[in-house]
């Protein structure tokens, strides 16, 4: 859900340009950016924090 919600607000180069990982640069979907997600912490924070940032503005 979060996922999709990004990618509506921003697109896939709009958050490519937040969250600079290839997930979002090469070939994105969602499932291959899930996969990656939740397989590296980081990356996962940083989608976090850019989401919350979303909704409480």
């Amino acid at each position: 859900m979060i996922l999709e919600r990004l990618h509506a607000e921003y697109g896939w180069e709009g958050l490519a340009r937040r969250v600079p990982v290839r997930c979002f640069q090469l070939d994105p979907s969602v499932p291959s950016s899930l996969k990656f997600l939740r397989k590296t912490p980081w990356a996962r924070a940083k989608v976090e924090a850019l989401y919350v940032d979303l909704v409480t503005t």
